[in-house]
């Protein structure tokens, strides 16, 4: 199985002594969002984890420790670096700080096991179709050789960012297809592969291509792994990941972003990290609670059966 540690929060950034802790003692617990008195346990052990996939804004907090993961598991990680300041991304490291973080994780992980995102690509005033192209210019001449591919995403108008970013200007067509257009051109230009992630757009004539951030693929070519083929779920529409289990919790990103789907508020979400939460409960957010149901996750191998012998994979069925 694939654990992800990062698509619900930040965990890397804001619960770095939570998330050590979790792999030190072998087991993580986590709520159900739809069905909160639902709990599951997965166990943390090289033998029952396939990959550990990280998405983060910021790791320079884990990197002093994150040979104790690293040491253990095969690990894959997602490095968002934007083109956006604080005030659309209130606390997130700036883009010069987050690539010299990326050159020191590079050095521990390689170059192999780190995707970049740039995303998701969104309208104002401020940040025009010009300063992106502008931005990521920059921002591919300093990382062309320290990634492994670029991925980026248009942001999904959902009704939150009506309220949350007033400002947003809603994505043409036309608009896509422009910036499409750009950042292919410029990520060709310096030697780096691009991708969607998430989206039903096909920009194959600019050198983009399909989605698919967390493939079967990229993580067997990223740690040595031999995976069954299996097909793709993937968590919406245009998603084309593999399957995995997420560790962390919604409501819990301090980061801010005022474009964030997982938060209902900031607001709520600095609440929760600053009153919330216990470094030493198995759960991100709070304890167990009378009534609570805990149950055992299926802990299934993806890898071929060859692989996972060499792995000493003992999967929980």
């Amino acid at each position: 199985m694939i654990i992800n540690t990062g698509a619900r929060t930040d965990t890397v950034q804001w619960y770095t002594p939570w998330l050590l802790k979790r792999f030190e003692e072998g087991y993580v617990l986590a709520r159900n969002p739809l069905f909160p008195s639902s709990v599951t346990r997965y166990e943390l052990t090289p033998e029952t984890v396939d990959v550990v996939e990280f998405c983060s804004k910021g790791y320079r907090p884990i990197l002093p420790r994150l040979h104790e993961i690293t040491d253990r598991f095969n690990t894959h990680f997602q490095y968002t670096i934007t083109a956006y300041g604080r005030d659309i991304e209130p606390r997130v490291p700036g883009i010069d700080e987050s690539i010299d973080t990326l050159y020191e994780l590079e050095k521990i992980v390689g170059a192999k096991r780190i995707c970049w995102r740039y995303d998701p690509v969104l309208l104002t005033k401020d940040y025009t179709v010009e300063r992106h192209f502008e931005t990521f210019d920059r921002m591919c001449a300093r990382l062309a050789g320290h990634v492994d591919r670029c991925i980026f995403s248009f942001v999904e108008m959902y009704r939150k960012l009506e309220f949350n970013m007033p400002e947003l200007i809603p994505l043409t067509e036309e608009d896509m297809d422009r910036l499409a257009e750009g950042l292919g051109r410029i990520a060709h230009a310096h030697g780096i592969w691009i991708q969607t992630c998430g989206t039903k757009g096909d920009w194959s004539r600019y050198g983009i291509h399909p989605s698919g951030c967390m493939t079967l693929e990229m993580l067997g070519g990223a740690n040595g792994l031999e995976f069954r083929r299996l097909k793709h779920r993937g968590t919406r529409q245009g998603c084309h990941c593999i399957e995995s289990r997420d560790i962390g919790a919604y409501d819990s990103c301090a980061c801010g972003c005022r474009y964030c789907y997982a938060n209902k508020s900031p607001e709520k979400a600095l609440l929760n990290y600053r009153e919330n939460h216990d470094p030493a409960s198995p759960l991100l957010l709070g304890h167990l609670r009378e009534g609570d149901r805990v149950v055992q996750g299926s802990q299934k191998t993806f890898l071929t059966e060859e692989c996972a012998a060499r792995q000493g994979q003992t999967p929980l069925l």
